[in-house]
């Protein structure tokens, strides 16, 4: 067993932010009950990876969180900043950047998400090429005011903006790099999408990025297939569509991932078995200090849109953490929220603590009046 120091976690002090996410808000355009190909009307939200947990962390827990990304100054750009103030996230660390008039320069992402429905999976088309935020690069944000004059208790970024250029990574490795000079607690969301890295390296390239960038975190995030794809473990008693995975086959593969990374001192992780698009098995597990605390396990489990589930997981298992209630609370927490989250449209919760309190607890589903 790797010898590892507890997570210390800053107070709040006179930190301005419990939490800061470095990643990219994305315009979410989503059918509704049709799809991509046939439909005449989208409904629109905002969302990305990084920042949901942001969001979430705000909307939902009542802290304090900023984003820092890039959009272009336009009226796509607008609209997602309208959409950015209904979830509460401090926008004083977005980066505006001129508008060219037709985007061949810089543009704002788009992300066309269907949901599926029973033998129908969900199905995401990315429409994020030039981006605003993946032409971002070292130097070009001032962590020193961020981590130091303001201050910060918790950095949280992930394996989506990493993938977004052959800059993200970088400057992703730099704001960590400055979160640990501050004694920020940094987490890290592996968040393997196979189209990003389609024309960037492929799985090779992600598996050297995420592999260095998880080199640097104190936080881990992730499922089964992050483990394999992002960081190119096999894992025994997990079938090639990572179906059922055993709890002592899942404990040997972390013993492995945390062995190799000894700077790791919690590993969270959801997971998942999709009998169809719309029921579920979800639990989850988090690893601490050479214990597994697993949440309860909710078999057939109704989806509405499962899109940003992790992520709403991963805020509430960071809140958990952040208020000193212990890994197996944190962990409940962290599974209730992604629960929810996953019962109402759009990438980000519509879920209060008071609902995620009751979830906790085991309450049924009867009408509330």
């Amino acid at each position: 067993m790797v010898d590892r120091a507890k997570l210390q976690i800053k107070p709040k002090g006179n930190c301005r932010w419990d939490l800061v996410s470095l990643g990219e808000v994305m315009l979410r355009l989503d059918p509704g009950d049709c799809r991509i190909a046939t439909t005449r009307e989208f409904r629109v939200w905002e969302g990305g990876g990084e920042y949901n947990v942001a969001r979430g962390l705000k909307r939902c827990f009542g802290m304090d969180t900023a984003i820092v990304t890039s959009l272009a100054d336009n009226p796509v750009g607008r609209l997602v900043q309208d959409l950015i103030y209904q979830g509460g996230v401090d926008q004083s660390h977005i980066k505006w950047v001129p508008y060219d008039g037709a985007g061949r320069s810089v543009r704002n992402g788009l992300n066309f998400t269907e949901r599926g429905f029973g033998l129908r999976a969900a199905l995401g088309c990315s429409d994020r090429g030039h981006t605003a935020v993946s032409q971002l690069r070292p130097g070009d944000i001032d962590w020193e005011q961020i981590f130091g004059q303001e201050g910060t208790r918790w950095f949280h970024t992930g394996g989506i903006f990493a993938a977004l250029s052959e800059t993200t990574p970088l400057l992703a490795k730099e704001a960590i790099h400055a979160a640990k000079r501050h004694e920020v607690t940094v987490s890290y969301d592996l968040n393997y999408r196979e189209s990003l890295w389609k024309s960037f390296g492929g799985r090779q390239r992600a598996q050297q990025v995420n592999r260095e960038l998880a080199a640097c975190s104190d936080v881990m995030f992730g499922n089964e297939e992050d483990f394999i794809a992002a960081l190119g473990y096999t894992v025994e008693g997990l079938d090639e569509n990572l179906s059922k995975l055993d709890v002592e086959s899942f404990r040997r593969m972390i013993e492995r991932v945390v062995a190799n990374f000894p700077n790791l001192k919690i590993v969270g992780v959801t997971l998942r078995h999709a009998k169809t698009a719309t029921i579920n098995d979800w639990s989850a597990v988090c690893y601490c200090e050479g214990e597994l605390y697993r949440s309860a396990a909710r078999e057939n489990l109704e989806i509405y849109d499962r899109i940003g589930s992790g992520d709403s997981f991963a805020s509430g298992l960071i809140y958990g953490l952040m208020t000193g209630r212990g890994p197996q609370w944190a962990v409940e927490c962290g599974a209730a929220h992604g629960a929810l989250a996953m019962t109402t449209p759009g990438d980000t919760t519509m879920a209060t603590l008071a609902e995620v309190d009751k979830v906790m607890k085991g309450a049924s589903a009867r009408v509330a009046r």
